[in-house]
């Protein structure tokens, strides 16, 4: 992958193509799934902790200071889905780590920015990355069918923490979902034609309570056979900070939920197509509370502007290459929709990490790491074994 050791922006053709993100396949019960996982993707997850742990001690947070913020969560965990406790507990049997290391990597934007921490809050500022998420309705494509994609921005040293996993499930639907190593899901879709991305949103609400981790909430949403549980889990879970989380069905449903810790509003596709960055937009959000988002990263003004603009001319002959198109985009790069590598204002290496492309009618995701820095894809799917994935040039 391209060498993260450089300080400033990298230009794409300077550097290799990032290796695609390995498969992880598991099945059985919440433990044993977990125990397989850890082992497949122990030295990915050991690196993710390292990773977290060393940005933590910076902030004179210690493993034992870690250790007693994860048991401000657990309660939280526990009586949302206790399964996801059995399940990280053999996460961390698997790949022999701490099992508050593998809860950190579950709740690791809560725990960065914890409410019981108000002078671990005061050093940090507004996180420099976010992500654009896009979702094109079935009429308004040239197969008929929905395309559900999104541009995942954050540190860059995670195109060598993440991992595609596939859970086959025992009592619900298979799950393939694009997560860092260690997580129980971040964007993906379900064999019932589920699928979710998550956008970062910040608000004046943010940290008062503790809620549930916004990676459990969005593998409880994988998990649903029916559309109506997986948007339920999105609208009604008690949040620590906002989000902002987009749940589309094949058939034709598409809604984006723009999520204080403790209300919840809709935004829908117009022209058949719902584009979202990093900023509240649903006027009654923003007439009842302050977005603290936009000032700390103003590229997500246009980033969702370029994003529709580029796919207007397609709507009603849009193909996935037309999406994978528009989250390339390099307007006024490196504060692009597709972003190299370059150190942010915390001194940390950002990037747009991940291309994730999702056609959930088929049960297909494809997914390019590091794509401003030469875009290769590999295609998952949920009926696939691990002899099954390919890569290709796009």
């Amino acid at each position: 992958m391209p060498s993260l050791e450089r300080a400033n922006t990298m230009a794409p053709e300077e550097d290799a193509i990032a290796e695609a993100f390995p498969l992880i396949e598991v099945s059985g019960s919440p433990h044993e799934r977990g125990r397989q996982y850890g082992v497949q993707a122990e030295a990915r997850i050991r690196k993710g902790i390292g990773h977290y742990g060393a940005q933590l001690r910076k902030l004179d947070l210690d493993r034992a200071g870690v250790a007693a913020l994860v048991q401000a969560y657990l309660p939280r965990i526990r009586d949302f889905d206790e399964s996801y406790i059995e399940e990280m507990q053999g996460i961390a049997a698997g790949s022999e780590v701490g099992f508050e290391e593998v809860v950190l990597l579950n709740a690791r934007t809560e725990i960065l920015k914890l409410a019981e921490r108000p002078e671990l809050r005061a050093q940090l500022v507004p996180v420099d990355d976010g992500c654009t998420a896009i979702c094109i309705m079935p009429g308004v494509t040239a197969a008929g069918q929905l395309i559900h994609a999104q541009n995942w921005d954050w540190k860059a040293e995670c195109a060598e923490t993440a991992v595609v996993l596939h859970i086959r499930q025992e009592d619900g639907p298979d799950i393939l979902t694009f997560t860092e190593a260690g997580g129980l899901a971040r964007s993906g879709m379900n064999s019932a034609g589920i699928a979710i991305t998550a956008n970062y949103l910040q608000s004046d609400r943010d940290y008062r309570n503790v809620g549930v981790p916004l990676a459990l909430i969005r593998r409880k949403v994988l998990q649903q056979q029916y559309l109506s549980a997986a948007m339920k889990a999105v609208y009604a879970t008690p949040k620590s900070a906002s989000n902002n989380m987009m749940v589309s069905h094949p058939d034709g449903i598409c809604i984006d939920f723009e999520c204080a810790p403790d209300e919840t509003f809709q935004v829908h596709p117009e022209h058949g197509m719902l584009v979202h960055a990093n900023h509240f937009v649903s006027p009654v959000a923003l007439a009842k509370l302050r977005d603290m988002g936009a000032g700390g990263f103003g590229d997500t003004l246009y980033r969702d502007l370029r994003v529709r603009d580029l796919m207007l001319p397609h709507l009603g002959g849009a193909t996935v290459d037309h999406v994978k198109a528009a989250l390339s985009d390099e307007f006024q790069t490196p504060f692009s929709v597709c972003r190299p590598i370059r150190r942010n204002t915390d001194d940390n290496l950002s990037a747009t990490v991940a291309m994730v492309v999702m056609q959930p009618a088929a049960g297909v995701m494809e997914v390019a790491p590091l794509p401003a820095h030469g875009i290769r894809f590999a295609t998952y799917s949920l009926t696939m074994d691990g002899a099954g994935l390919h890569a290709a040039a796009a």
